[in-house]
């Protein structure tokens, strides 16, 4: 059994058993991989993906468990090698975030800053994507961190620590009639149009819940996975906007009036994650510290110690997120 065969399996899942796009991803040829794979299961005398022809059509049940282990191996041969980079070039390394365009527009460009500042000579890279695709870059190890706030049922592979809560605001232009009005209630904003995050992006199950406790219908015309492309559609008189607060900035929005909703929506609340079993590297500890300064070292620490996402839920329950 080799290290390569292992990565082989394993990449061959990320890529939904497309041997040709592994061959790419890792450049090497497709013979090589299904020679490799061929042979691992000969050795192993079990098969780890079912085939029809020459086409992979399916993982095995002991294909699902020899590829769980063939991850945690290939996450302890990348922390050996973290281990020793941390002792001897503690501050030169990369780090990949996979994020949502919110996260990445509003939330990290001040913690990126001053992470640069202080490590000119990490690599930092950003994926943005959905729910699905941000839990696939993490589960993988394309991306040392996932930073979400919807579909968290997908990141259950991943230790997933709370970060801070958020809200949503209203947005009309002015001389709206909902401007006039001391606090909006969900009847009346169920008159409007509305235009807002696409399904699964940046909470917007929060504002689904929150029509339906009332009975009511929302009347979406338009949505976007952009809160900036929200706020255009916004001033050309699509609707009315409902988007995280943090995305309204007052010096470059203010041909919009932000109107406060935080009475109509339970809040959200934002996580970073990395996968089990991971070393984390000086610079990883200060960066998320720095994205959620309650995050110290030894918070993260004692989390990772707990058995799941349910006590490291409990873990945190006492503490006091920031809201914005």
């Amino acid at each position: 059994m080799k290290l390569q065969q292992l990565r082989y399996i394993v990449e061959v899942l990320n890529n939904k058993l497309n041997v040709s796009a592994t061959a790419e991803a890792l450049y090497t040829s497709q013979p090589g991989i299904s020679k490799q794979v061929r042979m691992l299961e000969d050795e192993l005398g079990v098969q780890i993906f079912g085939r029809s022809g020459k086409h992979l059509t399916h993982v095995t049940p002991a294909g699902e468990d020899v590829i769980q282990i063939a991850r945690e191996i290939l996450t302890r041969v990348e922390g050996i090698k973290a281990v020793a980079a941390e002792h001897t070039r503690p501050d030169q390394g990369h780090l990949n975030i996979a994020t949502t365009h919110t996260q990445a527009r509003y939330a990290l460009p001040d913690v990126i800053r001053g992470f640069m500042s202080k490590y000119p000579d990490v690599s930092l890279h950003m994926h943005q994507g959905s729910p699905e695709q941000i839990s696939g870059f993490a589960a993988s190890g394309k991306a040392d961190f996932a930073i979400a706030t919807e579909a968290l049922h997908l990141y259950q592979d991943l230790i997933m620590l709370p970060c801070y809560h958020w809200n949503r605001s209203i947005l009309v232009p002015p001389g709206h009639p909902l401007s006039e009005l001391k606090k909006v209630t969900i009847e009346q904003l169920a008159d409007y149009p509305l235009v807002t995050y696409v399904h699964g992006f940046t909470g917007r199950s929060r504002l689904d819940q929150a029509f339906n406790q009332a009975g009511l219908k929302p009347k979406i015309v338009f949505t976007a996975t952009d809160a900036d492309v929200i706020k255009t559609y916004v001033r050309m008189g699509l609707g009315i906007g409902v988007i995280a607060t943090m995305a309204y900035e007052p010096n470059k929005d203010n041909d919009l009036i932000a109107l406060p909703a935080d009475h109509l929506f339970a809040p959200s609340t934002t996580k970073i994650g990395f996968r089990r079993g991971v070393f984390l590297r000086g610079y990883m500890y200060d960066f998320i510290e720095r994205f959620a300064p309650h995050l110290q070292r030894q918070v993260v620490d004692h989390a990772v110690s707990l058995r799941d996402n349910d006590a490291i839920e409990k873990y945190f329950k006492n503490h006091q997120l920031p809201t914005y």
